[in-house]
């Protein structure tokens, strides 16, 4: 691997950032919504899930419901 200074490196970053494609604000906040709704969906979905499981280990268990 060839070592370049730290001047060409910067300059080579300058032109990959260029050419990266940047979402606009609606694909931005379309995306974070369905990320927030998707994380409420599965930590709604896991509480249940714990609650149930703790519910049958107590009952296995016999310590009391």
């Amino acid at each position: 691997m060839a070592k370049i200074s730290p001047i060409q490196f910067l300059r080579q970053v300058k032109q990959e950032v260029k050419k990266v494609t940047w979402p606009v604000k609606k694909e931005v906040m379309q995306t974070s919504t369905m990320v927030i709704i998707l994380v409420a969906i599965a930590a709604t979905f896991f509480f249940f899930v714990d609650q149930i499981i703790g519910w049958l280990m107590k009952l296995i268990l016999g310590l009391g419901v």
